[in-house]
């Protein structure tokens, strides 16, 4: 169903749509497109679970990079800065980073609850490291551990072990520095800690050592390296959501080899009441819907791969877009809509296009918001995913994408015509 098609069946459907036909936009959009950065670099938010607009929804941030289509080196620095939306797309750079990677940057993101910081993570000497900047007064300081994830009010984080997700998973975590317990399977030292972002104080509230010891499917994980990585904060700030991943030893070498397999955990703030929410393996993309229940990407036993809705701490499992949501993409709830929209898109298809979309929850429609070209170079560890993200009140959604000649660039596309 094409979107003006949508909108009249909205209409009827008592959405609280109206019907209006789309500004002209170039290529295949079918909403309002507009590239917001600029070459001869190369820009690119990163993932689709962070604060990407400011509390106005005036200033977009991003990373700025020289090159694409290799791994980072200790060397390789990034740019970080911000695209003023409301004089002429002017690009405001706020520092730079040498502790990122091509899927998450540097966890670039807006801090909650104080309006005009910035945080982005950094390798300073034999640490990572994070800087908070306060954008309109430049007071910056520095805080002696890096963050994944911020809480709702902004007076804490919680964040993992990067050096191993590097090692374990090239791209996801940051180069520079070696893994402390590179020769332990699941190191007691290593895992979830919690930081306090007025002091930086930092504690373990959740070991590998810890998880390692549940079984799997009724069976012990033994001599494989264990991991953790995609940590996210419930909305009420109570728990968190963290992904358990090992892969298997290889018996020459004793180096990690093969696949990863993945199990998802939610616990409260302090790592107590911990609980195997999906226990499948097949853990992938997820979202908070409130601070009860996860929408993920997955294949819960006897149960084909898709989106499923799951209530924490039971086993209560519900489709999620059944028959429309068919492939795996990186979602979150649009604000402002009482979780009746979801965000989210697809990996390039066989004429390696990518398309984001809206999906409308007590309807079952589905909104194409535009189609962007990945050319193949953009495959595996520097691939550039749109990771959709949108403004704070759902007007406005920002996208990864090297469609065009510039390389990755940020997308911007107005929507707000859906919800006129």
């Amino acid at each position: 169903m094409r979107r003006r098609e949508f909108v009249a069946a909205a209409v009827a459907a008592g959405l609280g749509c109206r019907l209006q036909a789309a500004p002209a936009a170039e290529g295949n959009q079918q909403f309002p497109t507009r590239v917001i950065t600029s070459g001869p670099r190369h820009h690119w938010f990163g993932y689709y679970d962070k604060r990407q607009f400011d509390p106005t929804n005036r200033y977009v941030l991003s990373n700025e990079v020289a090159f694409e289509h290799r791994t980072p080196t200790a060397d390789d620095a990034i740019r970080v800065g911000m695209v003023d939306l409301e004089n002429g797309d002017r690009w405001i750079e706020l520092g730079e980073s040498r502790a990122w990677g091509w899927q998450q940057g540097c966890m670039l993101q807006w801090r909650p609850g104080h309006g005009r910081e910035v945080i982005w993570n950094d390798r300073k000497g034999d640490k990572f490291v994070s800087h908070v900047l306060n954008v309109e007064t430049d007071e910056h300081r520095v805080l002696p551990s890096p963050v994944y994830t911020l809480s709702s009010d902004g007076s804490f984080g919680l964040t993992a072990d990067f050096a191993r997700i590097q090692v374990m998973r090239p791209g996801y975590g940051y180069v520079g520095l070696p893994d402390k317990f590179g020769d332990q399977l699941a190191p007691q030292d290593s895992g979830v800690f919690k930081v306090d972002l007025a002091t930086g104080k930092t504690s373990l509230v959740l070991s590998l050592a810890e998880v390692a010891k549940i079984p799997y499917q009724g069976q012990q994980l033994e001599n494989v390296w264990h991991y953790f990585n995609h940590l996210l904060i419930s909305p009420d700030d109570q728990r968190f959501i963290v992904l358990h991943r090992w892969r298997k030893r290889d018996a020459n070498t004793g180096e990690p080899t093969g696949g990863f397999t993945t199990r998802m955990f939610t616990a409260n703030i302090d790592g107590s009441d911990l609980f195997v929410l999906d226990p499948s393996g097949y853990t992938s993309h997820f979202i908070w819907r409130d601070p009860e229940h996860i929408c993920m990407w997955t294949r819960p036993e006897g149960k084909p791969e898709a989106f499923y809705l799951y209530t924490d701490k039971t086993r209560v499992i519900e489709p999620v877009g059944a028959g429309v949501m068919t492939r795996n993409g990186h979602n979150t709830y649009l604000p402002e809509t009482n979780s009746e929209w979801i965000l989210n898109d697809t990996y390039p298809d066989k004429d390696r296009i990518q398309r984001p979309y809206l999906y409308h929850v007590p309807s079952g429609k589905q909104v194409w918001l535009g189609e962007f070209p990945s050319p193949k170079v953009y495959t595996g560890e520097w691939r550039c995913d749109t990771h959709p993200r949108s403004s704070n009140d759902g007007r406005l959604v920002c996208v990864d994408s090297p469609a065009g000649e510039l390389g990755r660039q940020l997308h911007l596309i107005d929507v707000s015509e859906i919800f006129a």
